[in-house]
């Protein structure tokens, strides 16, 4: 039996091998729905394929339609949409009784600032059409990062003790609201960017389009 070393013969590449990471890649391509109620654990779930547009509706950047019908108060679910994470959480009482606590504490409370427009139907504090549904871009607007889910109130790492619930983005820190809005000295400049968007129905959402709006 000959020897492969001393033929000069290379050996095949190990297909088990790690490979090199791709640094393109963002922490929030595994797209999926948290699921879990205020105040308690929150799990992932996978993403619903029903939601997912097609290839080629994502290539063209088309609207995509979403059933929010079983989505209960305190849950959230993602859809990708012209290559982003959009976030849609139906929002408890407790959550929109939130908003107006933190509002002397936020950067932008009624975001006018135009680094990412807001709709003018998402110019309230909610930042929403219906004041129960939020829809964001989950990308933070200092590096593009994805902020993770700090919904439950109270004192927590990385966070203060009066937290009242919201997002905590990992990368440097910064902290928003359960509308999205940014919170004062942070290094995200401006509030999560809220998509075009429009109901076609009490239960089906449209992402991408507001024409009706």
């Amino acid at each position: 039996m000959s020897d492969a070393s001393s033929s000069g013969a290379l050996a095949a590449p190990d297909p088990t091998a790690a490979q090199p990471a791709d640094p393109s890649r963002r922490t929030w391509i595994a797209i999926t729905a948290g699921v879990g109620a205020v105040g308690g654990a929150f799990t992932a779930v996978p993403f619903v394929s029903s939601f997912a547009p097609s290839e080629r509706a994502r290539a063209a950047g088309a609207p995509v339609e979403v059933d929010i019908g079983g989505l209960a108060p305190g849950e959230k679910v993602t859809v990708e949409w012209r290559g982003k994470p959009v976030w849609i959480i139906r929002r408890t009482p407790e959550m929109l009784e939130s908003l107006t606590k933190t509002e002397p504490q936020l950067a932008d409370p009624k975001s006018v600032r135009t680094a990412y427009p807001t709709p003018d139907y998402a110019k309230n504090p909610h930042r929403s059409i219906k004041p129960e549904f939020f829809v964001g871009v989950g990308i933070c607007s200092h590096l593009g990062c994805s902020p993770s889910d700090r919904f439950a109130p109270g004192a927590q790492p990385s966070l203060p003790d009066d937290w009242a619930g919201g997002f905590l983005c990992p990368c440097h820190g910064s902290t928003f609201d359960m509308a999205g809005r940014v919170f004062k000295n942070m290094p995200a400049p401006d509030n999560l960017e809220v998509p075009p968007h429009m109901y076609l129905s009490e239960t089906r959402l449209l992402i991408g389009e507001d024409k009706k709006a």
